[in-house]
C-alpha cells in the first residue's frame, strides 16, 4: 500500500505543477491553443437557425445517473442559454433526474439574468419528464411533435435513448448536436446527428467555451497526464520485453 501511495503521490505532484503552470500561463495573457471542436462551434449556427425560424432550442442530458457527464454538460447549457437570451430564442430543457431539474432551472435563469433578459426566462420550459426511460423518451417525442424545435442538443450521459431521440429529431429537421462520455453510445450519435462530441470532448467543453484559467489549466494537465501514462506504458513494455524491469519496479514504489 505504501509503495503504491508513493507512485500515486508523485504522479499527483506532477499533475498539480502542470496545472498551476498552465493556469498562470493563461492568467498572464500568454497565448494557448485548444484544437477546434466543431460540435461546440456549431451551437451558434444551431441557435441562429432557431432564431430565423422562430422555433425553440431543445436541450437534454440523458437518463444515466447524475455524474461527471452532467457537470460537463452544465457548462454548455449555460453558454447555450446565454446565447438564446441574447437573441430572444426560447430554450426548452428536459431532464430525467428530479435532483438536477432545479440546477438546470437556476443555470438557465442565471444566464438570462446575466444577459439582462430576466423577464424573458420561462420556468415552464425547464421540464422534468420522468425517471423511467420510456416515459422520458416519449415525453420528449411529444415536445418534438408539438413544439418542433429547430435544434436538438443532447449532451450528457445517455443509454438507448440516444438513438430513439436523435432519430425523431432528425425526422423533424432539427440540427442535432450529440455528445457523451459513454463512448458506447457514440456510434448512434454519429449515425443521426449533424455534429458529435466524442468522449473527452464533452469534458473539455468548459475550457473550450469559457477559457477560464482554472479550466484551461486542468485541461492541459489532464492531457499531460494521458501522454505521460502512454509514454510510461510504451517504455515499460519495451524494457520488460528486453528483460529490464527497472521501470516496473520503480512504478511499484
Amino acid at each position: 500500500m505504501i509503495k503504491g501511495a508513493v507512485s500515486f503521490t508523485s504522479f499527483l505532484v506532477v499533475f498539480v505543477l502542470v496545472y498551476y503552470y498552465y493556469s498562470n500561463h493563461v492568467k498572464n495573457g500568454k497565448p494557448f491553443n485548444i484544437r477546434k471542436i466543431p460540435g461546440l462551434d456549431a451551437i451558434t449556427e444551431a441557435i441562429g437557425r432557431c432564431t430565423e425560424m422562430g422555433r425553440p432550442v431543445h436541450y437534454t442530458f440523458g437518463t444515466d445517473v447524475f455524474g461527471a457527464n452532467h457537470l460537463a454538460s452544465f457548462e454548455v447549457l449555460s453558454y447555450t442559454a446565454a446565447m438564446c437570451a441574447r437573441v430572444g430564442t426560447d430554450i426548452i430543457a428536459t431532464t430525467a433526474k428530479p435532483e438536477i431539474t432545479p440546477i438546470v432551472e437556476e443555470i438557465i435563469r442565471a444566464a438570462f439574468v446575466k444577459e439582462g433578459k430576466a423577464d424573458a426566462f420561462k420556468p415552464d420550459n425547464v421540464r422534468f419528464m420522468s425517471s423511467e426511460q420510456t416515459a422520458y423518451i416519449q415525453g420528449i417525442h411529444g415536445i418534438f411533435m408539438r413544439e418542433r424545435p429547430a435544434a436538438n442538443l443532447m449532451l450528457g450521459a445517455f443509454h438507448a435513448e440516444s438513438l430513439q431521440l436523435s432519430e425523431v429529431g432528425q425526422q423533424i429537421g432539427a440540427i442535432q448536436i450529440g455528445g457523451t462520455g459513454r463512448t458506447i453510445q457514440i456510434p448512434f450519435f454519429v449515425a443521426t446527428c449533424d455534429y458529435v462530441l466524442i468522449g473527452d470532448e464533452l469534458f473539455a467543453a468548459g475550457a473550450y467555451i469559457g477559457r477560464q484559467p482554472s479550466q484551461v489549466g486542468a485541461l492541459f494537465a489532464q492531457d499531460f497526464g494521458k501522454w505521460m501514462s502512454i509514454a510510461l506504458i510504451i517504455i515499460g513494455s519495451l524494457f520488460t520485453t528486453m528483460g529490464n524491469k527497472t521501470l516496473t519496479d520503480l512504478m511499484k514504489k
